[in-house]
């Protein structure tokens, strides 16, 4: 009797997908702010074999950021009030965006004041080395009276209009998740236009030094992340799974494989580590390893066999 041979997918392949056509060795990115400019990594991750690296916001003119104490930590995780803080679009065109093009797939994490800076940004960004933008809208809309463009569906949806009207590139939305219903505001990116969605950004906290009497951090809060969020992140995921066509990444505590297969399950199409970098700067490709060993072990052919198979 013959045998009957069974393909096994190369080294690599099992972990290869694509998100919004752009084609990703891995689906596990570097989320903004924690990477850097992902250069600073390169001793410790092959940058190639990431799905792509969401470089530090970038805004339209340089920010020095906030002042006193921007990070401290929580259990299971941290507090940041950094600020923003980089050194302008000009700068990252000009100076940054040549070195990293070739060496990583570039996402551009933007944020502005207003509707009109993120189309100008966008446009600015419409040039080669960038892959996609991701829209930070977690910032006080200033001519709108401060009001949070990620926590009103309308100011939402401006947002991701102007930029998909101003950039060829996909655009990613990265949605806050200090709203009552985040499947309202996805909807209504996925309405305007967005080419997918990341998801979560930071909750909102703060620390008291009792010592002291005052707050830990110089602008009194900050965003919590790291491994406490994560149950609240699984459930935003997978809540805006259920209602969206368009692909999400899925960020918010990860700092295993077997968190990055939650997020895979609950509709995620890719993740992105974020916190986890600090602890351990080469996290991402053990959690590549890992991954693609639990497809082995499962005899599954590749990573998008994962995707939304939540049993429920």
């Amino acid at each position: 009797m013959s045998k009957i041979s069974v393909e096994t997918p190369a080294a690599g392949e099992l972990l290869q997908t694509e998100l919004c056509g752009i084609k990703l060795a891995t689906p596990i990115f570097a989320a903004s702010g924690t990477f850097g400019f992902g250069e600073e990594f390169a001793d410790f991750v092959d940058l190639k074999r990431l799905g792509g690296v969401m470089v530090k916001c970038t805004t339209l003119k340089p920010r020095r950021g906030n002042d006193g104490v921007r990070i401290a930590e929580t259990p299971s995780g941290m507090l940041n009030c950094i600020g923003l803080e980089n050194p302008g679009v000009e700068k990252f065109l000009s100076d940054i965006l040549p070195r990293i093009k070739d060496r990583m797939t570039v996402v551009v994490n933007i944020s502005g004041s207003s509707v009109e800076d993120y189309g100008t940004l966008a446009k600015m960004l419409d040039t080669d080395g960038v892959a996609a933008i991701e829209l930070n809208v977690s910032c006080p809309n200033v001519k709108d009276g401060g009001i949070i463009f990620g926590t009103d569906e309308t100011q939402a949806a401006k947002v991701t209009d102007v930029a998909k009207r101003s950039t060829s590139k996909p655009v990613i939305v990265k949605l806050s998740p200090n709203v009552t219903d985040i499947t309202k505001i996805a909807l209504a990116v996925e309405s305007a236009g967005a080419d997918a969605l990341s998801l979560i950004n930071t909750l909102m906290g703060m620390e008291i030094n009792i010592d002291t009497w005052r707050p830990t951090l110089g602008n009194v809060t900050g965003g919590l992340s790291g491994g406490a969020i994560k149950p609240v992140a699984l459930r935003m995921v997978w809540q805006t799974a259920q209602v969206v066509k368009i692909p999400i990444v899925g960020m918010g505590g990860i700092r295993s494989a077997r968190d990055a297969i939650e997020f895979l399950l609950a509709g995620a199409s890719a993740v992105a580590v974020g916190t986890a970098n600090f602890a351990d700067p080469s996290i991402t490709m053990t959690i590549a390893d890992d991954l693609e060993t639990y497809l082995r072990q499962r005899g599954l052919k590749n990573v998008s066999e994962l995707v939304g198979k939540l049993k429920t």
